[in-house]
């Protein structure tokens, strides 16, 4: 990141948004998010070869939805807007709407993305998700009246069971619109398990503590949800390219993901 920091980020404290970013092999992090992220990559080496499958992930949910007639994406947690998100992979005709609570998001992720016709990116926290659906800004660019897509990718780990990451799945699908869909990808522990500690130690010196889950933990929170095939799988599982070759098939990774419909 350059020295012209935006105002109101800090820049001292590791920062989730920007470790991912990092892991992604991008510029918009500090030596703090990049010591961090390093810390986490010794005790899990794969996580980048993992929030890549994830970004691919998101890549491939969002053209099924577009072929499936969805024009309006609310991307919550949706972290910084860079390298292959939501706007840059929807149809031209399409809305999106990012939701963060990170100020690093919300002021970097604006002057990245401008004037951008069809994006906003507004103020939100996702343990509040009426709040985040009966924002102003998000009421102005939503069409509630048509089919949305809500997406919670690689946000709920960061959602401790206290703060009941079920209730925030169930409000939202109750709260949808029928013909809609509810994407989701989550961190499981179920391939390594010894290394649950380390990470999440890493990530309690965050700005956003982390929480481990099993894949059965995962499929809990899409109670209520009509997954559309092949289900709750390996990220790479889920709907592969043509001709792309599944490096594992069946066993535990480090993200699991699924889409379904909701609403209605």
């Amino acid at each position: 990141m350059t020295d012209q920091t935006p105002s109101g980020i800090q820049t001292h404290v590791p920062n989730a948004a920007r470790m991912y970013d990092y892991y992604l092999g991008g510029k918009d992090n500090f030596p703090a998010d990049r010591e961090a992220a390093e810390k986490a990559l010794s005790f899990v080496p794969e996580i980048r070869h993992s929030v890549r499958a994830n970004r691919a992930f998101l890549g491939r949910a969002v053209d099924f939805l577009t072929r499936r007639g969805i024009r309006q994406f609310i991307d919550i947690g949706a972290g910084l807007p860079t390298q292959n998100n939501v706007h840059q992979v929807v149809a031209p005709d399409a809305r999106v709407v990012y939701v963060d609570n990170d100020t690093t998001v919300l002021v970097h992720g604006r002057a990245i993305l401008g004037k951008h016709e069809n994006v906003s990116i507004v103020e939100g926290d996702v343990r509040r998700p009426r709040e985040i659906l009966e924002h102003p800004e998000v009421r102005a660019a939503i069409d509630f009246g048509r089919p949305v897509a809500v997406l919670l990718l690689a946000i709920l780990h960061f959602i401790p069971d206290e703060e009941k990451p079920e209730r925030i799945v169930a409000e939202l699908r109750e709260a949808l619109p029928s013909g809609s869909y509810l994407a989701l990808s989550h961190v499981a522990i179920d391939a390594r398990p010894e290394a649950a500690e380390g990470v999440t130690d890493v990530y309690r010196r965050s700005s956003s503590p982390f929480v481990a889950r099993t894949g059965t933990e995962i499929a809990r929170l899409l109670d209520g949800v009509s997954l559309v095939e092949p289900g709750l799988v390996n990220l790479p599982e889920w709907r592969p390219e043509p001709g792309t070759v599944v490096p594992y098939q069946g066993i535990g990774d480090y993200f699991l993901g699924a889409v379904g419909h909701v609403g209605g």
